[in-house]
């Protein structure tokens, strides 16, 4: 484990992966071959891409999670090449690897399963997450789970985040979405199609998403923070209700915006900054890393000059 000043973001990468992004310079169409002009191999999984975006922004983050075999050491050695800083627990299982081509306009994406983690390397990390989280003022927590864990696995570590009085992201998606919602995450970040599968409800336009978005939260504490592609963010709070987007959209790949939006909305947990000014920042730095080739990378300065570019309108 490497230093982290206090106080800090915690991302929990379960079925973290190893990334491996293809860039092609015609669009990718089934059944035909495709010659690659360039790879990029990165440590991913979202919670591993999260951290990332939140050491670029220079935000103090420990990733943790479960690494196995040698992928998971790959995974581990680009983490520290990218001075991200790292406290694991090994599994006997390999990792996975996922495969994303892109071709400018956006993302074809191939997500091996995950390992097979034991009931005894749950319980170890268990452990090892309790301790972790001493230091830590808010935990995010991302992506599939990998097979062995139960759908409540993050409601698990919800309900001990708030046993140390610390706040909560959720990202996740399915199953382990609706199970982690019984615990009352303090935020919940799906995309437009994983709101539209845990409500029931169509999610075909910004008011559609307002509508799912207030129906996930059932007017309970959690805040639902849904991201809509170019059509930006909505946010259902106990505060209030937003909408907030870029004046004009970017093309590029979108795999990771989720991400970058996710580490901002752990940053402003941090910061304590009002939904308004948070979703701002979300947007800007999601839009910032859909113009970047890579999922998880974001540049600072392109952020800063998007931020003034995003419009909030609060919706009554």
């Amino acid at each position: 484990m490497t230093g982290v000043l206090s106080p800090m973001i915690l991302t929990v990468t379960l079925n973290p992966a190893l990334d491996v992004t293809y860039t092609v310079d015609a669009p990718v169409v089934a059944g035909t071959t495709h010659r690659v002009r360039d790879v990029a191999v990165r440590a991913g999984g979202k919670g591993l891409n999260v951290a990332r975006v939140l050491s670029t922004l220079d935000a103090p983050v420990l990733a943790t999670g479960l690494l196995g075999g040698g992928t998971g050491g790959q995974i581990a050695a680009l983490l520290a090449a990218g001075g991200v800083a790292t406290s694991f627990v090994p599994i006997a299982a390999e990792s996975r690897r996922t495969v994303a081509v892109t071709d400018g306009a956006g993302a074809t994406g191939f997500w091996e399963p995950g390992p097979d983690v034991s009931a005894a390397e749950w319980e170890s990390f268990l452990a090892h997450y309790r301790e972790s989280l001493t230091g830590a003022a808010t935990v995010v927590l991302c992506g599939s789970l990998p097979r062995g864990l139960a759908d409540d696995a993050y409601a698990v570590l919800i309900s001990i985040a708030q046993e140390s009085g610390v706040d909560t992201v959720l990202d996740t998606d399915g199953p382990a979405l609706r199970a982690g919602l019984l615990a009352d995450p303090s935020v919940v970040k799906p995309n437009a199609a994983e709101l539209a599968a845990a409500t029931g409800l169509p999610v075909a336009g910004v008011a559609d998403a307002r509508a799912a978005a207030r129906a996930l939260r059932a007017g309970g504490p959690t805040a639902v923070v849904a991201s809509l592609g170019s059509a930006g963010l909505i946010a259902s709070t106990v505060d209030g209700e937003w909408w907030a987007s870029l004046s004009a959209p970017l093309a590029g790949n979108p795999t990771g915006a989720g991400d970058a939006c996710v580490a901002v909305l752990a940053t402003g947990r941090l910061m304590s900054l009002p939904w308004p000014e948070l979703l701002a920042e979300a947007v800007a730095c999601s839009a910032a890393a859909v113009a970047s080739p890579v999922a998880g990378a974001v540049d600072p300065d392109h952020v800063r000059r998007l931020r003034p570019d995003v419009v909030v309108e609060e919706i009554r």
